[in-house]
């Protein structure tokens, strides 16, 4: 047969010398300890910041290709369905709006990439691009349309667009669906 030993709780270890000694002392009171360790800041995703530090990457040679007479439309591969369907319903309410229309591509250029960087510091997830729906052009298609279309292919923020409903501008309009700070969306 097994002896089992019996278990002494560290208090009844203490010798009588170390409680003579310790006798006199008060321990300090509970709000007086200091954290260990410093709080760590919130992480903050390093494309983000690649994205800040790089304004202008877009390039005028990406064509953007769809069938003629089609509306613009974009959407990341994984996003879901719904939310491109809630997009061209117009369900969600445009917080903010650039128009573009009139610009040169020159000049329209940096207007929409300090739109889109003010966008992500905002959080504003649904915009309206205005870019015209260039019938003075000799094609008869827009060369702003189709460069603003390239260009928010080409912007990893931007999740899908879709041209807008008549009365939010038509085929003279974009709508936009833009990454929100904790969105962990397709890149």
């Amino acid at each position: 047969m097994k002896r089992e030993k019996k278990r002494v709780h560290p208090a009844e270890r203490v010798s009588d010398e170390f409680r003579v000694a310790v006798s006199g002392v008060t321990p300090l009171p509970a709000r007086n300890k200091a954290p260990l360790e410093k709080p760590r800041p919130g992480p903050r995703p390093r494309d983000r910041e690649l994205d800040e530090a790089v304004t202008d990457t877009l390039s005028d040679s990406v064509p953007f290709t769809r069938e003629p007479g089609e509306p613009l439309s974009f959407t990341r591969p994984g996003l879901q369905r719904q939310a491109l369907r809630r997009l061209r319903r117009g369900g969600s309410r445009v917080e903010d709006e650039i128009d573009l229309h009139g610009l040169t591509v020159a000049q329209a250029r940096p207007l929409l990439v300090a739109f889109l960087e003010h966008c992500g510091r905002t959080g504003a997830r649904h915009v309206r691009i205005i870019h015209g729906k260039g019938l003075r052009s000799h094609t008869g298609e827009g060369v702003l349309k189709g460069m603003v279309a390239s260009w928010l292919t080409q912007t990893a923020d931007v999740l899908a667009f879709h041209e807008a409903k008549a009365a939010d501008g038509g085929s003279g309009a974009v709508i936009v669906l833009l990454r929100g700070m904790r969105d962990e969306g397709p890149r």
